[in-house]
């Protein structure tokens, strides 16, 4: 059931838009790819040794090597998207976990020019009891 609290806090609308990757998600990836940099995180949140904060202004940065992104999910999804498009073409590898809007125009402007795996069911973010309120997808650039 939907609570006005529930709505209220963010996890079903769009108030929020960073949502802490699943460890198990990250864990297998990472056995995959063997991330260098986590280019869109806090202390709280990193995934990798080597990050990028708010304060750091990831999208300003020059991202190299193997990078992970799980960006914010509001209006600015377009702006990390265009920059992890950009990087790979630069020689990075990035692997960005995404809300599924396939209706988008930052999907179809970057997103269809890498590898897509779509994720099968609904991920429970920053260990939250609850699943999200949207599917999930992999875009791989390299």
């Amino acid at each position: 059931m939907i609570t006005e609290s529930s709505w209220k806090s963010g996890l079903f609308s769009s108030a929020k838009d960073n949502w802490a990757t699943p460890q198990d998600v990250f864990d297998e990836l990472n056995q995959e790819y063997k991330f260098d940099v986590d280019v869109c995180a806090d202390e709280n949140n990193a995934k990798c040794e080597k990050y990028y904060t708010v304060e750091d202004d990831g999208l300003s940065m020059k991202w190299e090597g193997v990078c992970w992104m799980n960006p914010p999910y509001g209006r600015v999804i377009y702006d990390w998207m265009k920059k992890a498009y950009e990087s790979s073409l630069a020689g990075a590898v990035v692997v960005c976990l995404v809300p599924s809007r396939t209706d988008t125009k930052w999907w179809h402007e970057y997103c269809m020019k890498g590898d897509i795996r779509f994720i099968k069911g609904r991920l429970k973010f920053g260990g939250s009891t609850n699943s999200a309120p949207f599917p999930s997808a992999l875009v791989i650039f390299k």
